[in-house]
């Protein structure tokens, strides 16, 4: 079964509504200034701790520098970091070396067979990679689809758990899951009411389109 990463959570409703769904990951937009979706240190510690213990959070950042990641990490909590950047490889080792139990994921930008190679530079160093659709300077977040063919090449070139985002919404993350077969899928803006709020609806025909089938 596919397992599903609600990203841009703002508030705790959404929050336990996601995960009372059935959302296995929740990622948080901590410190973004460009992101509509983003929420301070304060907030994503707050929500993070109400969160049951099956939902994995997931703390998103843009940084390219261990330091402030490691200090927001330290703060917040969270299970796992996304690195959603071009940080370098010796700034990931710094921050598996000072949170050890924490799990690393690296977006990788499917643009081409280009992203393969580049998807397999970051492999040794994380723990799992997520795919995202690439809208001129914006890496990720766009809310548009890629080549899944790419993606599902990528799947089987790597021997990491993938994670698939890109504009999957109720309506195509079906057929994603069956093109790609990813470890899991990744949507924010597919399941969105408005700035910083989710849809119900669309959270759970989301989750339970992925999860099921329906």
């Amino acid at each position: 079964m596919c397992q599903v990463k609600i990203c841009g959570i703002t508030n705790k409703k959404d929050a336990l509504k996601a995960a009372t769904l059935g959302a296995d990951f929740l990622g948080f937009l901590v410190e973004i200034g460009f992101s509509e979706d983003k929420v301070s240190r304060k907030t994503a510690k707050e929500i993070i701790k109400s969160l049951p213990l099956e939902v994995s959070p997931v703390f998103v950042t843009y940084l390219k520098k261990a330091k402030p990641i490691i200090e927001i990490a330290q703060d917040i909590s969270p299970s796992i970091i996304q690195l959603h950047n071009d940080i370098p490889i010796e700034e990931i080792g710094k921050i598996r070396k000072a949170l050890p139990r924490l799990k690393l994921t690296k977006t990788i930008s499917v643009i081409d067979e280009s992203s393969i190679k580049e998807a397999k530079r970051y492999e040794p160093y994380v723990d799992y990679i997520l795919l995202d659709s690439k809208s001129g300077k914006k890496k990720g977040g766009t809310g548009k689809t890629h080549d899944w063919s790419i993606s599902r090449k990528i799947v089987k070139a790597l021997n990491k758990k993938v994670f698939l985002a890109g504009g999957l919404n109720p309506d195509n993350v079906r057929e994603a899951i069956g093109i790609v077969n990813p470890f899991a899928v990744d949507t924010n803006s597919g399941v969105k009411e408005n700035k910083g709020k989710k849809d119900s609806k669309k959270l759970k025909n989301f989750i339970e389109a992925a999860k099921n089938g329906l």
